[in-house]
């Protein structure tokens, strides 16, 4: 356990190492979904035009987070330094820490903001983009406006001050969460026992596919990260069968300009489609 603690304790000085789980869990989902696909998706050119336009997005949120772990390493330090936060109000031992702080910042730093998002429409413009998508496969985890990738960072330091998590357990959520968002968007067919399973306690793939689909009230529902207990808990579970999904949007941004990166880009600074 002290190695773990350790490793996931500095793990945000070795920038390399991080990038290795993000390009890690995308090359294993990106394989899978090509041998056992969820559905036959109908890219604009290919698959790699695709996938260079979500790259995109990921760079300029990597250059984003750079700045935010910033904060995020200050904020983590205050709370162990003045004993402040969830973990350090009830002297949590470790293995208790690691729970409090993995629920609480996925609580913050994936359900709630990102039902904020859908929520307050000059939010919902720059999350748009997300779910402009029309052919949801692993690379669309990492397709958010530069605009969302700064809110998100807000909500996980709320996250982190509530709970008081050190830097071990952020660093240990943050390796989750990259795995999970490409396993949950992954174009991939799990059976429907082991994905049904699954979602009672974690967001499943199918589980997400649903949140993706095209129109109300799909699109506004399954918000969760790594956890599915949020939206089962909290009424936004729904459920949807596959043959009926369909990606994109119904409104506010045209399905045929989903790879055109400039027009992402900008397209929320002025008006959307009604």
């Amino acid at each position: 356990m002290n190695s773990i603690i350790q490793y996931f304790s500095t793990l945000e000085q070795r920038p390399l190492e991080r990038l290795a789980f993000l390009v890690g869990g995308l090359l294993f989902f990106w394989i899978i979904e090509g041998a056992i696909p969820f559905i036959q998706l109908r890219y604009k050119k290919n698959k790699l035009r695709h996938a260079a336009v979500n790259f995109g997005f990921t760079l300029i949120h990597l250059i984003i987070h750079t700045f935010l772990a910033i904060i995020i390493i200050s904020i983590s330090d205050w709370c162990k330094a003045n004993g402040f936060g969830l973990v350090h109000w009830l002297h949590a031992n470790v293995a208790v820490t690691i729970i409090i702080s993995v629920l609480v910042l996925d609580f913050f730093g994936g359900w709630l903001v990102h039902i904020t998002e859908h929520k307050v429409p000059l939010l919902w413009r720059f999350h748009v983009v997300h779910h402009a998508d029309n052919n949801v496969d692993v690379t669309t985890g990492l397709r958010h406006h530069p605009v969302e990738s700064v809110l998100r960072g807000l909500f996980f330091f709320a996250g982190i001050l509530l709970s008081g998590a050190p830097m071990y357990a952020v660093m240990l959520f943050q390796t989750l969460l990259v795995l999970a968002t490409a396993f949950t968007h992954a174009n991939i067919s799990l059976p429907k026992w082991l994905d049904k399973g699954l979602s009672f306690v974690f967001v499943s793939p199918n589980m997400h596919k649903v949140h993706h689909h095209w129109q109300q009230p799909y699109t506004d529902s399954n918000y969760g990260a790594v956890f599915s207990i949020w939206d089962r808990f909290l009424g936004t579970f729904m459920k949807l069968d596959k043959q009926q999904i369909r990606y994109g949007l119904d409104r506010y941004y045209p399905n045929e300009k989903d790879e055109d990166f400039r027009s992402l880009l900008t397209k929320p600074f002025g008006p959307l489609e009604k």
